[in-house]
């Protein structure tokens, strides 16, 4: 699968030649209103760092026929902006030229009691899991795993435990505008920890198509 980093949470999957999947073009990364022949925008939750209703607007003027998959509570706010999309929760899903986005979770990670505890969706993109801002186990076989490694709802040992559950073949860092600048010293843990798991861990290049 090609996998093409834009910044924090937002990426552009392609899991089949021709259908490019994007998720989460929030305020924290400005990448996407370039991108082209987008066929989906996944968004997991309505927090800006994920949604920037905004960018989202100029990636779907550059990509009209682009589909909008999310949550109700999303949802919402999308109605209000006059943009139209599709709902798909947990356990609920919808095949996109071919490819399968699965939702699973319902709801964001606790920050401190119900501070901020949003509606949160994962998706999984055939055998690729994106979980938001969250831990679910999707419940199913995952090959390629966008894991969150930092934030104020997570530490880098949950991070740990939730590639050690799930097992995939590979997993790359999202949700990590906040470490940037401490990436020299922040990214040797994973890749210290994770292979002892099976699962490679691989810092992917901003703007960089890549295969995984």
């Amino acid at each position: 699968m090609k996998i093409k980093k834009l910044g924090h949470c937002c990426f552009v999957a392609e899991p089949k030649e021709g259908v490019r999947i994007m998720t989460d073009p929030g305020a924290f990364s400005t990448l996407q209103s370039e991108e082209k022949s987008i066929s989906a925008v996944l968004i997991t939750h309505e927090h800006s760092d994920h949604l920037h209703v905004e960018s989202l607007k100029r990636v779907l003027d550059n990509n009209p026929n682009a589909l909008v998959i999310t949550n109700a509570a999303v949802g919402e706010l999308l109605k209000e902006a006059g943009i139209d999309y599709k709902i798909v929760e947990d356990g609920e899903s919808l095949e996109v030229r071919g490819s399968v986005i699965r939702g699973f979770g319902n709801l964001h990670a606790e920050i401190y009691e119900d501070m901020s505890r949003v509606q949160n969706t994962g998706y999984m993109v055939d055998d690729l899991c994106y979980p938001g801002d969250a831990f679910e186990n999707p419940n199913c076989k995952v090959d390629i795993l966008a894991l969150p490694v930092a934030g104020p709802w997570m530490r880098m040992k949950d991070a740990f435990l939730y590639a050690k559950l799930l097992k995939p073949r590979i997993s790359f860092p999202v949700h990590d505008a906040f470490i940037q600048d401490w990436a020299t010293f922040m990214w040797k843990w994973p890749g210290m920890v994770l292979p002892k798991f099976g699962v490679e861990f691989k810092k992917l290049e901003i703007g960089k198509e890549e295969n995984l």
